[in-house]
């Protein structure tokens, strides 16, 4: 057995890199950058008005001019306004030639054809923007690894990009083993359990912003079971496999994938839940096998699973707890295992739930978090920080 950290660190060294293609703008919000992008226009590309008012070629001290005509926004009609005239002007309007400064509407009065600055201490060039002002040509917009959020697509869209390079979610195949397993929404005959895992990991998935997700069942036989791996291996980016990696007689999980030639990176974790963790690499694709009990599955998912996809997807510091808190209670376990508890946070705060079996999910319908103590201590005093990973970030 190996401890949690160490498993941390074998993980990001042999995460697979994540594929990117590129997006329509409108369809990358909330995903990660794949490429630098650098703009291949200026912002604004001209010199434009700022306010609704008149454009002229301001001399210091002067307050009237001839109105000669107006320029509405998005015309690209070019007119000549010479020393001693004014245009009428709106936000956005490109300047015309000759112009250095815009006077906005409310300072000014007309009598006929002759503006009237009624305001004092004009400065020129007030209320123009100038070409290039925000961003000029072949400057770096955004890097690598960002996150495209609206405000980000904005940006983009305003220098005219409609694609970008994005790391794209994995393409995702869960199977779930055992023979006592039967659908939600099927009558419970004897001996039978109901499919929790599937459905729970599918959920997971999708908060992380993976949609392509493949799910299957198999029974506890060793050729069926080395058949559905090596399938799902075939035609998905990540393999997750709940149940049939402990050492039970029908536990063939191990096995069949030391048949496939996989390569084991960890088995057995120094943790509770979840000792008998797998993960492994099998034709450059990275297949994690975790234990049955839904607990645990979720508890390792959350701490293994979720950071390899989020480090495929292209995002940063994924290996580091989501915050400290501080313990509500004090809290004893056994020295040699890092424990992962269901907790509430709260406030800066963190409770420990009851029901902290590997097999018991009714902490989740409060729980937001995992709480984790750390390998070498066996008691933990209220008021102590530990490390809390969020399960719905």
């Amino acid at each position: 057995m190996i401890s949690v950290d160490e498993a941390r660190q074998i993980l990001e060294a042999n995460t697979p890199e994540g594929r990117s293609y590129s997006l329509p703008l409108t369809e990358a919000n909330g995903l990660i950058l794949a490429e630098d992008i650098f703009t291949g226009i200026s912002v604004p590309p001209f010199d434009n008005s700022a306010m609704d008012g008149y454009a002229m070629n301001y001399v210091a001290g002067q307050t009237q001019w001839t109105i000669r005509g107006e320029i509405p926004a998005g015309s690209g009609v070019a007119l000549t306004v010479k020393k001693g005239e004014a245009v009428r002007i709106f936000t956005g309007s490109p300047m015309p030639a000759d112009t250095n400064t815009v006077i906005p509407q409310e300072d000014v009065t007309i009598e006929g054809d002759q503006l009237i600055c009624t305001k004092q201490g004009i400065q020129k060039g007030a209320n123009v923007r100038t070409t290039g002002s925000q961003i000029r040509q072949g400057q770096l917009l955004m890097v690598a690894g960002s996150t495209i959020t609206p405000g980000a697509i904005g940006l983009l869209a305003s220098t005219g990009k409609s694609q970008v390079p994005i790391y794209t979610p994995p393409l995702v195949g869960i199977i779930v083993t055992g023979n006592e397993l039967i659908p939600p929404g099927k009558a419970l005959k004897p001996g039978k359990i109901y499919n929790s895992n599937a459905p729970m990991l599918e959920a997971s998935l999708q908060q992380l912003g993976v949609c392509r997700i493949s799910t299957a069942q198999v029974s506890d036989h060793y050729a069926a079971t080395r058949q559905m791996i090596a399938d799902f291996i075939d035609h998905h980016d990540l393999v997750i496999i709940s149940g049939g990696i402990s050492v039970g007689d029908y536990d063939f999980v191990k096995s069949a994938l030391d048949s496939l030639g996989a390569k084991t990176l960890i088995y057995k974790l120094k943790q509770r839940p979840g000792k008998p963790f797998y993960a492994g690499l099998c034709q450059n694709k990275m297949v994690f096998a975790l234990p049955g009990n839904p607990a645990s599955v979720l508890s390792c998912f959350n701490h293994y699973v979720k950071p390899v996809i989020k480090k495929m997807m292209g995002k940063q510091r994924v290996w580091q707890p989501d915050n400290l808190a501080t313990l509500t209670t004090a809290v004893e376990k056994k020295k040699g295992f890092t424990f992962f508890l269901k907790g509430k946070y709260q406030n800066g705060q963190v409770e420990v739930l009851q029901g902290q079996q590997s097999f018991n999910l009714i902490a989740f319908s409060e729980a937001n978090c995992f709480i984790e103590l750390p390998e070498e201590v066996e008691r933990l005093n209220a008021g102590t920080q530990v490390a809390t990973h969020f399960l719905y970030l």
